[in-house]
């Protein structure tokens, strides 16, 4: 890390005569850039100036600009005032990559970061957080929050339908502060400027600007994508980054970009691998990943893991990445230093319909190309549609011959499917930006919020409903919607009315239970969860797992992964329908009804009915049943064996997120009297699974801050108890271990007792001796007719772990057979070593006893 960040920089304010502190920070700022050999755009020196006079600052120059700058001389004038600011971005992935950027320029020391997955610092006088983080803040504390300074980037993010509301209600909720709003696609903000004043009593400055530092090269192509890339890594216009709109699409050219000859240099090669060295590329995906970045080509999406984007974006920060295959992510300020956009089409997908690019949307990733200071011209090349490269290879062919071109059956688009042409790419290119519309949106997480806050909690609602960017009509409509959803609060006892007329906050209704912040009632759900609760038995054998299944319900669905579940199953039938006879029509008309497993379905149904009849607001919302972190447990899964179950490579950071989800929902929002002693452990379990799968974030953190993280008396303990100097190590957490190494033990039963051999094989690869499963399998079912693989064969009396304060344990897991005779077992040794290493449980032998 620079030992010279601006932190060090900062003058003692207190000696400075008044009159001249503006003077003095601007003067400390400028020497630090003027030592970098930077000098500041004239737009970068305006919006700079405005933000030190106090003002609002509205930054709308073209991406490649410089904005960053601004906004380190935001934090730094801030910083240098004993004032708190926060840097707020669209997405983790970018608020992730902010972090480590502010911790590199003020010292990790004053730099924090809030993602509702994390909090690292949380403390610190900056802050990189999602916009939804500084959101719930002003809801919560309104004009004294915290917060003297907000930074948004990707202001654009105001017109997000679904979460818009998040960047404006800090405008709304927070008049003390001072923004400097970011986006390059702007359009007319004459509006904003006087709601901003108005509002904070400062003076709003728009600076804009079209002139790219960097300018742009816009071509249309009837080549095909390979071709393309071939002719810019020829004519030395790489780092390129081709956009797909699909993370599919993005995964499957990567691969197919290995047939290309060199891409990179033999001293290439070399740095990458040293970059690697000690980079541990733990999963399925990872392990593709490792291939494609050693030839100097890079995967970029939403669906990896946070540890494998960010590596991907150090390695292309470096230089050493020739071809970025991503998804149109790149348009939200990914900071991945790129000379060519290669766009592979300008229609997308939108999570309802394929449809052609918004302007807003097409400048976005364009802008992305050419890099100050490296370049002096950015490329952005944009592929024709299919067909339309198909007969420009037929008119080629053709070679002019006017015959020949007559007899030409050109092809078209696919019926139904959305294309474009050159006249649209023309027109996008000359387009403006869409004009900015309210999201505003009333939900339980903004009631609870505001409901939290100290004062008359009437008149903080009616501010909000009242005097945001909507219109009458729809502020009406909000209104509404805010009384029922009140009402349901205060019928499932979540929120109670004050006995005296106001608790000792001044608050005429209060919050049953003090809720942290991240607290998990923000699904909208919640509330019913908790009311759902009370129908569940309590003496059933799978209580704690129908506790978790209710929960599932009101999370948002991880689609990757219920449909590679709904897939799997239909697949199932279909084979067990053939075997059967059942022809291809009928078979096809019996699986059409198969989706993913749904737990407790018709209960929570009904559940949600009855509680919809007194809360009407519910309806607004959709019930969603599932099974992952259940289909986890009763499969003795780890996140390993369900990416390779359902063929979810691609999309391990959507489980991941999912699976962090579920697990801050199960640990913060189950009342205690439901928190049984199992269902801890599976919390347990849980938070350290997700911790080992990928916690770069806050190790990376730790690791800049040049400390280590502090051990605990419980770490303590542990290390003397397992001999491992890393409290953060797999092994560390005795009790999480000892669950996952008996859900691995259990795995092994259940496979057995699918006969699924292959699946066993590949399960013990790392073995140097597999056991011959194929033999004990038939030795097994020449004495019983079935394996019990339920609830009870989990029990404690069919596992038996020792040697616990050692390295290495003996395990015995006992099958339960139909004769309880306990005659096979698995006799396995686990290796800790390993384990911590691989950061999954690994054994060191097994055998099947009989």
């Amino acid at each position: 890390m620079n030992t010279d960040n601006l932190s060090q920089r900062l003058p003692e304010l207190e000696e400075v005569p008044e009159p001249i502190r503006d003077e003095v920070i601007w003067d400390t700022f400028m020497s630090w850039i003027t030592d970098r050999g930077i000098s500041l755009y004239p737009a970068q020196e305006e919006a700079s100036l405005a933000v030190l006079a106090s003002d609002n600052v509205i930054l709308a120059t073209p991406t490649g600009s410089g904005k960053s700058m601004v906004a380190n001389a935001a934090h730094f004038i801030a910083l240098a005032r004993g004032q708190r600011s926060f840097y707020t971005a669209p997405i983790k992935a970018l608020v992730s990559e902010k972090f480590f950027a502010l911790c590199e320029i003020f010292g990790a020391e004053n730099v924090g970061m809030m993602t509702g997955d994390a909090t690292v610092n949380g403390q610190a006088p900056i802050i990189a957080a999602t916009a939804e983080i500084v959101a719930n803040i002003a809801l919560r504390d309104g004009a004294q929050a915290n917060i003297d300074q907000v930074v948004m980037d990707e202001f654009h993010y105001y017109s997000e339908p679904d979460r818009g509301w998040a960047w404006q209600v800090p405008l709304l909720e927070l008049p003390k502060a001072q923004f400097l709003l970011m986006s390059a696609t702007l359009g007319d903000t004459k509006w904003l400027e006087k709601d901003l004043t108005e509002r904070t009593g400062r003076e709003t400055t728009l600076v804009a600007g079209s002139t790219r530092p960097v300018p742009l090269d816009f071509s249309y192509t009837f080549k095909a994508v390979h071709e393309t890339i071939e002719e810019l890594l020829a004519s030395k216009k790489a780092p390129v980054y081709i956009v797909h709109f699909s993370q599919r699409e993005a995964a499957e050219r990567a691969q197919a970009l290995t047939s290309l000859a060199k891409i990179i240099t033999p001293e290439e090669k070399e740095a990458i691998a040293a970059e690697l060295a000690n980079f541990r590329f733990t999963t399925a995906f990872g392990k593709d990943l490792s291939k494609l970045v050693r030839r100097g080509i890079g995967v970029h999406h939403a669906g990896m893991l946070p540890k494998y984007r960010r590596l991907v974006e150090r390695l292309a920060q470096k230089g050493l990445l020739k071809v970025i295959c991503g998804t149109d992510t790149l348009g939200v300020g990914i900071n991945v230093p790129i000379r060519t956009v290669l766009m592979t089409g300008l229609a997308k997908f939108d999570g309802q319909r394929q449809r052609i690019l918004k302007s807003r949307e097409f400048h976005q990733i364009a802008g992305r190309a050419g890099r100050a200071g490296y370049d002096t011209e950015g490329t952005v090349v944009v592929e024709a549609p299919e067909h339309e490269i198909e007969n420009a290879k037929a008119r080629q062919r053709a070679s002019g011959d006017p015959a020949k071109l007559k007899k030409l059956k050109k092809k078209s688009a696919r019926d139904g499917e959305v294309t474009w042409s050159e006249k649209t790419y023309l027109r996008l290119i000359d387009a403006e930006p869409e004009q900015l519309t309210s999201q505003f949106k009333v939900s339980n997480s903004m009631l609870l919020n505001v409901l939290a806050r100290h004062g008359d909690t009437y008149q903080h609602m009616k501010n909000l409903l009242r005097s945001n960017h909507d219109t009458r009509t729809k502020q009406n409509q909000d209104i509404l919607t805010a009384l029922d959803l009140f009402r349901g609060l205060v019928r499932t006892g979540v929120v109670q009315k004050a006995t005296k007329g106001h608790d000792i906050y001044g608050r005429p209704y209060h919050v049953v239970r003090e809720m942290p912040r991240d607290f998990a009632l923000n699904q909208p759900l919640a509330p019913f969860a908790l009311a759902a609760l009370t129908v569940l038995d309590p003496e059933s054998p799978t209580y704690t797992y129908d506790i978790i299944s209710v929960f599932e319900s009101i999370l948002d669905d991880p689609r990757q992964v219920l449909i590679a579940q709904q897939r799997q199953r239909r697949g199932e039938e279909i084979a067990a329908l053939k075997a059967e006879g059942v022809d291809f029509t009928d078979r096809m008309a019996i699986v059409e009804d198969i989706t993913w497993p749904k737990p407790l379905e018709e209960l929570l149904e009904q559940s949600y009915d009855v509680f919809a009849e007194s809360n009407a607001w519910v309806k607004e919302f959709e019930l969603s049943p599932k099974s992952v972190v259940r289909d986890m447990l009763e499969n003795a899964m780890t996140f390993s064996d369900l990416i390779a179950t359902y063929g979810l490579a691609r999309s391990e950071g959507v489980v991941l997120r999912y699976l962090t989800d579920a697990w801050r929902t199960l640990k913060q929002s189950v009342p205690e009297e439901y928190f049984t002693e199992e269902l801890a452990d599976i919390v347990e379990w849980l938070g350290e699974l997700i911790r080992q799968v990928d916690s770069s974030l806050v190790d990376e953190w730790a690791e800049m801050a040049g400390e280590d993280k502090p051990i605990s008396q419980e770490d303590l303990e542990r290390e003397l108890a397992f001999g491992t100097e890393d409290p953060t190590a797999l092994t560390a957490n005795r009790r999480a271990f000892t669950i996952m190494v008996r859900n691995y033990f259990f795995r092994l039963v259940q496979l057995f007792a699918l006969e699924k051999e292959d699946r066993l094989e590949e399960m013990l690869d790392y073995l140097d001796e597999v056991p011959d499963f194929g033999a004990a399998l038939d030795d097994y079912f020449d004495e019983y007719a079935d394996i019990d693989s339920g609830p009870d064969a989990r029990g404690p009396e069919y596992f038996r772990v020792a040697d616990q304060d050692q390295r290495v344990w003996q395990v015995r897991q006992i099958i339960k057979d139909p004769e309880s005779d306990n005659a096979f077992q698995f006799v396995g040794t686990v290796d800790l070593d390993a384990s911590d290493a691989a950061g999954e449980v690994r054994l060191a032998s097994l055998e099947v006893v009989h």
